[in-house]
């Protein structure tokens, strides 16, 4: 359980955060700055961090205002030791997939610890004279999108170490979905820790409280868990971030569109990386999927050598689609990946190995070989994902 003297001040935050949020019905696409995040709130959580050493696991969506929460706390007195990075880096300029390195942050000089190069878990010696850990990650709310599964191997490395932890929330910019096959732990990897659908409509607070409670790590109800909520937030809006929160995602149309889109890595397609639209399009060279052309190109700090480079791909641009996202009836879309298999030149070549990865299950890829339409796929799901919700429904902060 986490630790009641820490539900008390949820509690207490949420329901006045709620207030004005409860009679919402419709999808709304809101700018950034009408969410208090939870780490503007410093009131609340710089109690916790005084006189005490600390490390921030962050990067760079991590702000106060305009200002990086490490040099906002700095500023505050407050003693930081050490940072941990995530996938893309400390200053997100790292493409997806590329290990990161340890290094020192040139500003502050405080060194940096990548949790995507030699090891993703905190170790011992990372964490030897740490006495709190605060954790501030911009998620996107899906499931292969890395910064769910370093948020468990920090809480879990915590729990080894009996170190604090404090999560600043944030809003998730697809929290209003919840959709897709539920992981079969067959598949379990870095991109999907967790029996949860593809998208899973939980802020990186609520996931926290869940993987805590449900016991997803060893010993987890051990865990000291601060979450510092958002005022002003609800699963009914679309957030546009401001910045974005990794090289691929420029645009909030990119990370709308990305947990349908993002099931096209596994297989013959391009979405668009080295394009200035990842995750707004997707074609193939070999392939007309429709009358958009882009030409891939290699974009240092986002995309190097991506798929296709240097070659024309035929296909769909989707900006449209995004922002018509109120006709969209809030699931995933399965109806441009069926389609681009029945148009494959070889089929048999279509999907690649690291398609069960990112479906967290074989059957969606034997459901579209065996002419499964998208209907019958998303009836497939509704049993896992009604079990899902409910579990789900526990740890919900905000309405």
């Amino acid at each position: 359980m986490v630790k009641f003297k820490y539900k008390v001040v949820l509690l207490f935050v949420c329901l006045f955060s709620a207030i004005g949020l409860l009679a919402q019905k419709n999808l709304k696409l809101v700018d950034y700055e009408e969410i208090t995040t939870g780490a503007q709130q410093t009131g609340l959580y710089l109690p916790l961090l005084e006189n005490k050493n600390v490390a921030l696991v962050a990067h760079q969506s991590s702000l106060i205002g305009n200002t990086h929460l490490v040099d906002s706390l700095l500023l505050l007195g407050v003693k930081v030791e050490a940072i941990f990075c995530p996938e893309h880096g400390f200053r997100g300029n790292a493409e997806a997939g590329a290990l990161v390195d340890n290094e020192v942050d040139a500003k502050t000089g405080i060194p940096i610890i990548s949790l995507y190069g030699k090891h993703k878990k905190p170790t011992a010696a990372d964490l030897a004279n740490i006495d709190v850990v605060v954790f501030d990650l911009q998620d996107v709310g899906v499931r292969f999108y890395t910064y769910v599964s370093t948020m468990t191997y920090v809480l879990e490395a915590c729990v080894e170490q009996n170190i604090p932890v404090v999560i600043l929330d944030r809003p998730n910019p697809n929290g209003f979905l919840i959709d897709g096959p539920v992981l079969d732990l067959k598949y379990k990897s870095f991109v999907g820790m967790h029996e949860v659908p593809i998208a899973h409509g939980m802020t990186l607070g609520e996931y926290a409280l869940m993987a805590v409670e449900q016991q997803w790590f060893e010993a987890s109800e051990e865990l000291d868990l601060t979450v510092i909520p958002m005022q002003n937030y609800s699963h009914e809006m679309i957030v546009k971030l401001p910045i974005k929160p990794s090289p691929n995602l420029p645009t909030w149309q990119a990370v709308y569109l990305y947990p349908s889109l993002c099931l096209f890595e596994g297989t013959e397609v391009s979405v668009g990386r080295g394009t200035p639209y990842p995750f707004e399009v997707y074609g193939s060279p070999d392939i007309v999927y429709g009358s958009f052309v882009f030409i891939p190109e290699s974009i240092p700090g986002v995309s190097l050598h991506p798929k296709f480079e240097g070659q024309p791909c035929y296909g769909q641009n989707l900006r449209g689609y995004a922002e018509n996202f109120q006709q969209n009836n809030s699931q995933l879309n399965l109806s441009w990946l069926i389609s681009a298999y029945k148009n494959a030149s070889d089929s048999s070549k279509f999907f690649n190995n690291f398609f069960e990865k990112l479906a967290g299950t074989d059957s969606l890829r034997h459901q579209i070989q065996a002419g499964y339409s998208e209907k019958e796929i998303e009836a497939s799901w509704k049993k896992d994902l009604d079990k899902f919700k409910l579990i789900r429904e526990k740890y919900l902060l905000y309405p």
